[in-house]
């Protein structure tokens, strides 16, 4: 089962889906699809939180804005003790299982800070109020939960990159005029310098941070994302006045982090309630082959009716899968990342209207979804990391009653998840070429106004380094060492189809005009050329384009965005430095790979060790079972008291044909990294360039470990 490019690269989404999608908010309090935030009886049947009443005028304003805003009886498991603390000032992180509803936490907080102004007498001069500022990493979600504030009430917008500049100025007009109560935006956001301008300057300031998916800024964490890592530092620039983190999928190590960046007191800051669900049945099978696990997922969906999710890694699997489950007269859809928002809306509509349909999906489903009567969650490929599975299983029976989890632990899944984790870590001797030539050629300027622009797509295949790793490794440079600082990214591509231009003399429109290049279908604007030759700013010509965009005269497109860093003291200029801090960033990749393999490595300890699947998922997250209990009678462990064997292939003897074939099909002797890409089946920048995703080596040695293949491949480069 070799990876081709279609399969693996960037184009097919899969990989962005493992990378961004990882990050889903799934804070389960307000939905597009529902009218009002999530009744009581879908948070898991948790008794109301044991908060008496109180002379506490804080947390008495709180619970009225609970009850008259979001039509909520009282507040459950632990948001009445979070947003307690933040309302006296506190900052806090909140670890609550999917669907617990860590949205109230802050939502709530942010209409109550005001009311508690009013009762103090304190800020009440005109747009003195301030506001609550949320950054969460998902845009579809930050639209649904500003819809559903909307409905009830509250003054709540988004700043996102499908915004206007009319409706962008729109949103800062009103935070200025004080008509905010809460505004949503993305992580990175915060490298656009006029944003946090805007955001330090905001009349009455940030009276509280929100941090959704907050165990994306730990480098423990299963979502790890260098964007998360700059909110610690964003949060001081604007001068919050406090700061809640929330998540669903913190182990002890990663809520130490988050505390630690945003100076938590742990003993006393973090809210966590237990992830152990009893209406939630686990299990697990192996198997050797999917042809042979097929027939029992069928067996499992008959005999256990109701909405399901059956989660697979590709999307051409979840689209394969369906139709074969509809085939075996079962009704069901696919779902991913790849498809059309219309398609994506219609199948989550029907899907929230049955009561038996199957969605074979990616991690890509489950964002938003707020049905408290899924009955079933079955991961049909092995999940990412025991996070991810945890989060994924929380879908599941929400309305209190019986649900089955089933994970099936295929051989073949391993190469996969493997191919996903030895993908992302480059050659050495590539980080070191990247960094040297970025150091050499791409620094513009001298003194203060130094930078060093680049495009990441252009790193990427230069260097054989993908997207989203070179994006990781510039954060090290930014945030572990101080040497640069990632700021507004510009476009320098600008492409238009005219509808109606209008007469525009001026000197900005007659260079656009003059300046741009017409084709049959598309005007192309080379805007840095068109500033230089018409002495005009690169700002007012960008500022003209988007104009006519908005206002119906030509139809824009932007392409081939580039990064824009401020050098922020001298850079390492010897051979000698520079190779010294490109190993220093490699070791950090080196871990970040490890630990992606020791991930995988707790999910199959989970299915084949010898204890209750409960209680180790518990433990994981520093929890326990109620009582102390050791089993929860209901899992596989505990029904069969029979550890899953692990089905694994019969080991394939060292295959010289195969590997002389590599070595014959690439001559480089550069990079043994590279040629154990090639034999084991993973694509990259390179090997996509060098059409050897299409080669018939490619794979052709996936039978064996990665580290056996790189080893054997280092001997060979070394020697020659």
């Amino acid at each position: 089962m070799s990876m081709s490019d279609d399969d693996f690269g960037l184009s097919s989404s899969d990989e962005l889906e493992l990378q961004a999608v990882a990050d889903q908010a799934d804070n389960g309090t307000l939905n597009g699809s529902r009218k009002h935030a999530r009744t009581g009886s879908e948070q898991h049947n948790e008794p109301p939180s044991k908060v008496p009443k109180t002379t506490d005028a804080a947390l008495n304003i709180a619970t009225e804005v609970l009850q008259s805003r979001f039509k909520l009886p009282a507040f459950r498991l632990k948001q009445a003790h979070a947003v307690s603390r933040v309302l006296r000032g506190g900052s806090a992180v909140v670890v609550f299982p999917t669907g617990g509803g860590k949205s109230l936490c802050y939502q709530v907080p942010g209409v109550a800070i005001k009311r508690l102004d009013k009762l103090h007498g304190v800020r009440q001069g005109h747009a003195e109020g301030g506001i609550t500022l949320v950054v969460s990493p998902l845009i579809a979600l930050m639209k649904d939960q500003v819809d559903a504030l909307k409905r009830l009430g509250i003054r709540a917008e988004a700043m996102d990159s499908s915004k206007s500049k009319e409706e962008y100025m729109s949103t800062v007009e009103d935070m200025r005029e004080g008509m905010l109560d809460i505004l949503y935006c993305a992580p990175e956001r915060l490298n656009n310098e006029g944003f946090v301008a805007s955001m330090a300057s905001v009349k009455g300031g940030v009276r509280l941070l929100a941090v959704d998916e907050a165990h994306c800024i730990s480098e423990w964490g299963h979502a790890f994302r260098p964007d998360y890592l700059k909110v610690a530092r964003f949060a001081k620039e604007i001068q919050a006045e406090r700061v809640i983190c929330l998540t669903a999928t913190a182990t002890p190590k990663v809520a130490e982090d988050v505390c630690k960046a945003f100076d938590i007191p742990p003993e006393e800051g973090v809210f966590r309630t237990p992830t152990y669900r009893d209406n939630l049945h686990l299990h697990a099978r192996s198997f050797l082959t999917k042809e042979e696990s097929y027939p029992e997922l069928i067996k499992f969906l008959n005999q256990h009716p109701g909405p399901s999710i059956v989660y697979v890694t590709l999307q051409k699997h979840a689209e394969q899968l369906a139709d074969r489950l509809r085939r075996s007269k079962l009704r069901s859809r696919h779902f991913h990342a790849g498809m059309a928002p219309d398609e994506k809306v219609a199948c989550q509509d029907e899907f929230m209207a049955s009561k038996n349909m199957i969605i074979c999906a990616t991690i890509a489903f489950g964002m938003g979804i707020d049905k408290a009567n899924i009955r079933n969650v079955i991961h049909y490929d092995i999940p990412r990391s025991l996070e991810g599975y945890s989060q994924e299983i929380g879908r599941a029976g929400r309305d209190g009653k019986e649900s089955h989890c089933m994970l099936f632990m295929c051989a073949e899944d391993f190469h996969l998840r493997e191919s996903f984790t030895r993908g992302d870590l480059p050659s050495r001797q590539s980080v070191r070429s990247m960094i040297q030539n970025v150091f050499s050629t791409m620094v513009s300027g001298t003194g203060k106004g130094t930078i060093i622009e680049l495009s990441l797509q252009q790193v990427s295949k230069e260097w054989d380094i993908k997207q989203t790793v070179a994006k990781n490794i510039f954060a090290q440079l930014e945030l572990r060492f101080g040497l640069i600082r990632e700021t507004t990214p510009k476009y320098t591509q600008y492409q238009y189809k005219e509808l109606k231009l209008p007469t525009d003399n001026s000197p900005v429109a007659q260079a656009i005009l003059e300046g741009s290049r017409k084709a049959k279908l598309w005007t192309y604007v080379d805007v840095d050329s068109v500033s230089k030759k018409g002495s005009i700013s690169r700002e007012s010509i960008v500022s003209r384009l988007n104009d006519w965009n908005e206002r119906g005269f030509i139809q824009l497109e932007t392409k081939n965005v580039h990064q824009i860093y401020l050098v922020l003291k001298p850079l390492p200029s010897t051979g000698q430095d520079r190779q010294a801090l490109s190993d220093k960033v490699y070791r950090e990749l080196e871990i970040r790979e490890q630990q992606d393999l020791e991930r995988m490595d707790q999910v199959t300890n989970l299915v084949v060790g010898k204890q209750c699947f409960a209680l180790a998922l518990a433990k994981h997250f520093g929890d326990e079972l109620p009582d102390k209990a050791q089993e929860c009678g209901h899992c596989t462990w505990c029904e069969t008291h029979q550890p899953v064997e692990l089905k694994k292939p019969p080991q394939v003897p060292w295959d010289s044909k195969a590997f002389a074939k590599v070595l014959e099909a690439v001559p480089e002797r550069d990079d043994p990294r590279y040629l154990a890409r090639i034999a084991f089946g993973i694509a990259s920048p390179r090997a996509t360039q060098a059409k050897m995703t299409k080669n018939r080596v490619f794979g052709s040695m996936e039978d064996c470990s990665f580290a056996t293949l790189l080893d054997a491949f280092t001997k060979v480069c070394d020697g020659e």
